[in-house]
């Protein structure tokens, strides 16, 4: 009987203990990421985009431009990159000699749209002026423009 207990004192104790903790870590696992499923009645924590055209933008001037404003900036216009310029196209004019009159422009390849001087194109973007063949766009209705829209040039060939 002697010989049983020392059987049982001399075997190695830590290969249990191993066990029990990765069984432990095993089961924390399981149940941190079972917590983190989302439920059924939740909103999910990613944001909904409403202008499917906005998530194809680089983030860029845009952003710049609130962060301005939420410092309390004034008066600096936003620096637009060629692709952000590029998004728009002017199709025609129609401008007076005081620079008011209203621009027909495409935004991302859609549908072309009439705006007026001072109108928004989109977010943080307005239509600043107008002249026979251009356009001014800017960061506000009046301020310094940030890109200026041309119209193709003319063919003169009869």
């Amino acid at each position: 009987m002697l010989l049983s207990n020392f059987a049982f004192a001399a075997r190695p104790w830590w290969p249990a203990f191993m066990s029990a903790c990765m069984g432990c870590a095993a089961a924390a696992s399981v149940v941190y990421w079972v917590l983190q499923f989302p439920s059924g009645g939740t909103a999910s924590s990613v944001p909904l985009v409403s202008n499917p055209a906005s998530m194809a933008r680089p983030a860029g001037a845009e952003d710049t431009a609130h962060l301005q404003r939420a410092w309390g900036v004034k008066g600096l216009a936003p620096v637009m990159s060629v692709a952000q310029s590029s998004r728009y196209q002017l199709l025609g004019v129609v401008a007076g000699a005081s620079g008011q009159g209203s621009a027909l422009i495409a935004i991302d390849g859609q549908a072309p749209k009439a705006y007026r001087a001072g109108q928004a194109l989109s977010e943080g973007l307005f239509l600043q002026s107008l002249n026979q063949r251009q356009a001014q766009v800017g960061a506000a209705p009046i301020g310094p423009s940030s890109f200026t829209l041309s119209l193709p040039a003319l063919n003169k060939t009869p």
